[in-house]
C-alpha cells in the first residue's frame, strides 16, 4: 500500500524539536499533507507546546478532525492528515528551557562524529541526561495524550460514518 494514498489521521505531539521544523512543515506541504494543530494556532514542538511557528490549520475538536478526515475521502483526496497535538501544559518543557539542551546535544554529536541513524538515539539520551529525566516524563505524558486524542478521533470517525 502506498503511504501517500492511505486515508489516515496521524496524531503526534508536533515534530521532534531536534528537527528543522520550518523544513519539516515545508516538506509536508509539498507532499500535500494537511497539518492541523489541535486546539491552538502554534505548531507544537514535541516537548514544547509551541515551536514559534504558525500551524497551517487549526481544529478544536475530535469531531471536527474526524469530519476533515471523512471529507478528504468524499472529495476523492488521497493520503492522510497530521494532527499536531500539543503536550499537556503540566508536562511541557518550554522552548527557552529545552532549546539550549538540544543545542548542546547537537554540538556534542557533531564533535563526536555521530551521524545518520545514530543521531536521534544519541540526542534523546543526552537530552534525557541534560533534563535530569524530565524529557522522558514529558515523552510519557505526550504519548498518553496523543493516544487519548487519537481514540477520540477514531470514535468520532465511526460515529460520523454511521450518521
Amino acid at each position: 500500500m502506498n503511504w501517500r494514498q492511505t486515508p489516515v489521521t496521524v496524531v503526534p505531539a508536533g515534530a521532534k524539536a531536534i528537527l528543522d521544523l520550518p523544513k519539516t512543515l515545508e516538506v509536508l506541504e509539498t507532499l500535500g499533507v494537511p497539518v492541523i494543530a489541535y486546539g491552538q494556532d502554534d505548531f507544537p514542538a514535541f516537548w514544547s507546546r509551541s515551536s514559534g511557528l504558525q500551524a497551517p490549520l487549526r481544529l478544536d475538536s475530535a469531531a471536527d478532525i474526524a469530519a476533515a478526515h471523512l471529507m478528504r475521502g468524499k472529495l476523492g483526496l488521497s493520503g492522510g492528515q497530521l494532527v499536531a497535538n500539543p503536550i499537556p501544559i503540566e508536562a511541557e518543557i518550554a522552548r527557552n528551557e529545552i532549546d539550549p539542551f538540544i543545542a548542546i546535544a547537537l554540538s556534542e554529536a557533531r564533535v563526536q562524529g555521530i551521524a545518520a541513524k545514530a543521531v536521534t538515539p544519541f540526542l534523546l539520551k543526552r537530552i534525557f541526561e541534560l533534563t535530569e529525566g524530565r524529557s522522558l516524563t514529558a515523552n510519557i505524558a505526550l504519548v498518553r495524550n496523543n493516544a487519548r486524542l487519537a481514540a477520540a478521533i477514531a470514535i468520532e470517525i465511526a460515529r460520523q460514518r454511521r450518521a
